[in-house]
């Protein structure tokens, strides 16, 4: 069954884990590119330049198929994973939590890291406010100026929010229309054009 929607974070929240003299500052926000993902880790670690450890995960894209998860020198699988997990537990997406390891000289073991990073990222996580947004494609649409009453028409019947127009003697439009509008709106143009309108659309 095909998604409209998915669930991300509203902003930056911040939440905290301690044990054994350890101190786990955890930070979840939204990102939407790996660019701007690494961008806000460089921020962390310059503002914590002090800390042992700066561990993360992220999830970007509405298929979500796009995730990175990093130990940043703990034991294998025992922070980017746990952190990446409570990421995957609330279904989010385009969306990156980072945890910073002040060390307390005591170690803890690969499982009381495990719970530590897990603790952590729920923390920030539950102070969150998620939020659920449209999926939007861009669709282009091509028709000549006499007909620019009925693409006007389309723009306000799908809700469209408009990127970019040229009206020549054949008109572009580029616009964002939400996923569930699709298929209906696909039927709209063929309707249309069986009437005798000639529009085509691209995606």
């Amino acid at each position: 069954m095909e998604e409209f929607s998915y669930l991300t974070l509203k902003g930056r929240t911040t939440g905290l884990y301690k044990e054994k003299g350890s101190k786990f500052i955890s930070f979840a926000f939204p990102i939407d590119s790996e660019e701007k993902a690494k961008h806000q880790l460089e921020l962390i670690r310059k503002e914590y330049h002090d800390a042992r450890h700066h561990c993360f995960a992220w999830i970007i894209g509405v298929d979500r198929l796009i995730y990175r998860a990093s130990d940043d020198g703990e034991p294998n699988h025992s922070a980017g994973d746990p952190i990446l997990g409570q990421l995957r537990s609330k279904n989010l997406t385009n969306v990156m939590a980072v945890v910073v390891r002040y060390f307390g000289g005591i170690k803890l073991g690969v499982g009381g890291l495990i719970v530590a990073y897990r603790s952590a990222t729920q923390d920030a996580l539950d102070k969150a406010i998620v939020v659920e947004k449209e999926i939007i494609e861009t669709v282009t649409l091509k028709y000549n100026y006499s007909y620019t009453s009925e693409a006007m028409r389309l723009v306000k019947d799908f809700d469209l929010s408009i990127l970019t127009q040229d009206f020549q003697s054949e008109c572009v439009l580029r616009a964002e229309l939400k996923l569930k509008l699709k298929v209906e709106f696909i039927k709209k143009i063929e309707l249309l054009n069986a009437t005798g309108t000639q529009m085509h659309i691209e995606w």
